[in-house]
């Protein structure tokens, strides 16, 4: 792709260049792997092929319109290089998803079996010895370490200067830590059994928001020298909208079509996430509804059957939690469009971050 091509990047086109520049960076590293034994390759192409085969290549997005709304494509900064270098954030994701799919047990990804689920089937498929569901989580963290690695190798291999990177080490470095330790902080409150919304507010902040789009939109203004006033908009709206989209996601967790979402109907009550939506119910049962506040505490994470899914989801309707959860999705992406009142940013980009905030908290099946 030419520098001419990459500066004319869009919303609509932006995805397919980020794919094909992972593709071009995943072979390469695939050979390294293959160099090191070909009895691994499975390994590496299993990676190279999760990473590739889905996903609306959202943080790079937001990324690019962090760059190019402070001005980026002003600057004598390569374009090409800037794009290699936010399309190594969809490997931080693909650590954060294999990670999460161990850590929830789940089966599906994307309509898709997980990578864990993957290599467990390689495990049986080949008649290996010892327990193929250990081979497969064991093989799929070191698989979501690889992925970790690799957005650094992409990111340092990118063609940006010295200068530039040294501006996007904070934001990098800050978002690697959020995302690892609001995951820690999701499963921590899940075994303390935490039921607070304070708590549900950060776990969202941190696990999701934070390298969903604040810290994007912070690296891709970061690459372009962006004044202070630029970065605190920017991470006003990112957390803000980040926050709603996960509040959306929460709402498909429960209530989301499987043909849709890629994961089986009330997925997060048979995880037994302590989503603000959850806490919400409980809240407000313990207010008015004692014996409904005792049966969600009593089968969250418990519930199996279709009609027990269904029962808890009815539950979430009729106490108001999905009504409240949708009026702080509203809340929110209006403050975090607020956010970028005040600042100057380079034309179109402001009606395409209202766009994306749009679309990433709208109500879908």
């Amino acid at each position: 792709m030419s520098t001419a091509d990459v500066s004319a990047l869009t919303p609509d086109n932006l995805p397919a260049a980020v794919t094909q520049r992972l593709d071009e960076f995943l072979t390469a590293q695939c050979a390294v792997v293959d160099d090191i034994d070909n009895s691994i390759s499975y390994a590496g192409q299993l990676l190279k092929d999760f990473c590739l085969g889905g996903g609306k290549r959202i943080r790079p997005l937001y990324a690019w319109a962090g760059f190019v709304g402070a001005g980026g494509l002003d600057t004598s900064i390569n374009p090409d290089h800037v794009l290699s270098a936010i399309s190594s954030l969809e490997l931080i994701q693909a650590c954060a998803l294999i990670h999460d799919d161990i850590i929830d047990a789940s089966d599906t990804r994307r309509g898709q079996p997980t990578v864990h689920k993957a290599v467990q089937a390689r495990h049986s498929a080949h008649s290996l010895a010892g327990d193929g569901a250990d081979f497969g989580a064991a093989v799929a963290i070191l698989l979501g370490d690889l992925a970790l690695a690799w957005s650094d190798d992409m990111l340092l291999t990118s063609g940006l200067d010295g200068e530039i990177l040294a501006r996007v080490r904070t934001p990098w470095q800050a978002m690697r830590t959020e995302v690892i330790g609001g995951q820690i902080l999701d499963i921590s409150a899940h075994a303390a059994g935490d039921e607070s919304m304070e708590e549900a507010w950060k776990i969202n902040r941190f696990k999701t928001a934070a390298y969903t789009i604040e810290r994007p939109l912070h690296i891709g203004a970061a690459i372009a020298g962006a004044d202070a006033d630029i970065i605190q908009a920017y991470r006003a709206y990112g957390r803000d909208i980040g926050i709603a989209f996960q509040l959306r996601d929460d709402l498909l967790g429960v209530f989301g079509d499987p043909a849709v979402t890629g994961k089986p109907a009330g997925d997060d009550l048979r995880e037994g996430k302590r989503t603000v939506l959850f806490a919400t119910a409980v809240q407000q049962a313990d207010k008015t509804n004692p014996e409904a506040a005792r049966y969600l505490r009593d089968n969250i994470g418990r519930v199996e059957t279709p009609e027990d899914i269904r029962t808890m989801s009815n539950l979430l309707i009729e106490l108001g939690a999905v009504d409240r959860v949708e009026e702080h999705i509203s809340q929110l992406t209006a403050s975090g469009l607020a956010a970028l009142e005040n600042v100057t940013l380079a034309e179109g980009v402001g009606e395409m971050l209202t766009n994306l905030a749009i679309k990433a908290t709208a109500r879908r099946a």
